[in-house]
């Protein structure tokens, strides 16, 4: 079996980009060190009939689920012992059962520690709002994609399911963390020592509209700044992987950390694209 990589990278302070053209499954077991990864950023399909490439993403979902969990299998099998797993998976609207499905199966092998609502679009009115500085009407911010449907409301929203061995996991939450609405926090909580708080779990990340993403080659892509975001919380990471790299924001927000990354991806063309993305940033 041919082990080499399909191309590596080099950047920073010897950190690598090291890039598979291969199976994930296969790939976790011949080309990763057990244990070596710190953070897997990933959103595998979602089994609802995208067309991709190089892969079916409509199988009965026994399989599907069965295959995931191998996934799952060969990443904890990489994973630190310490190390966070974030899983990004959607639901369809007449399907709202997938995401948790994908989920359930990986609760054998896991420990769910968190879970994270990634919000693509929001709408807030004012006086929901209330007296907030700088919010002057109502607003209506991310992208939003209408759902043709008398029974079904617009999905705005995904999940990240932080998995992690054994749900003990120490997080750097600041370094995701926000500035305090209300500044006389600051001091009077015990905990608040600077003008910086937790996020919490819900997390709006605008999603590339159609029009900034029609010359990407890949049908199903997350932004760069929520696998960013991800091993930022994580902290303190040397290695991070994705057993589906597709065409790299993962890669790329491993390399804006400067961090080394290891990927995975059965489509030449995917793989092409994400090489040249991680060429673009300096």
């Amino acid at each position: 079996m041919n082990n080499r990589p399909y191309r590596v990278l080099r950047y920073g302070n010897d950190s690598t980009a090291t890039l598979y053209l291969k199976d994930c499954i296969a790939g976790f077991g011949d080309d990763v060190r057990e244990g070596s990864v710190d953070v897997v950023v990933t959103s595998p399909p979602y089994n609802i009939g995208v067309g991709y490439n190089s892969y079916h993403d409509s199988m009965p979902r026994e399989k599907y689920l069965a295959w995931i969990e191998d996934v799952g299998v060969a990443v904890k099998r990489a994973l630190a012992d310490d190390g966070s797993f974030f899983l990004n998976i959607g639901n369809r609207p007449k399907d709202q059962w997938i995401a948790w499905d994908v989920a359930s199966v990986m609760r054998k092998h896991f420990a769910l520690q968190n879970v994270i609502t990634w919000v693509k679009s929001i709408a807030i009115g004012k006086a929901d709002a209330g007296n907030y500085p700088g919010i002057a009407g109502d607003i209506a911010v991310g992208h939003f994609k209408p759902v043709a449907s008398e029974r079904f409301l617009n999905d705005c929203y995904e999940y990240i399911f932080h998995f992690t061995k054994h749900g003990d996991a120490k997080l750097d939450k600041l370094a995701v963390g926000i500035p305090y609405q209300d500044k006389s926090n600051i001091g009077r909580w015990k905990k608040a020592k600077q003008d910086r708080r937790d996020r919490g779990n819900t997390w709006f990340i605008p999603y590339e509209t159609i029009q900034s993403r029609k010359d990407r080659p890949h049908p199903a892509t997350f932004p760069v700044k929520l696998p960013e975001m991800c091993i930022m919380l994580h902290g303190h990471a040397r290695l991070v992987a994705d057993p589906f790299t597709g065409i790299g924001s993962t890669a790329l927000a491993a390399k804006r950390l400067g961090i080394s990354f290891v990927g995975f991806e059965i489509d030449k063309s995917y793989l092409d694209e994400a090489i040249d993305r991680l060429l673009l940033i300096s």
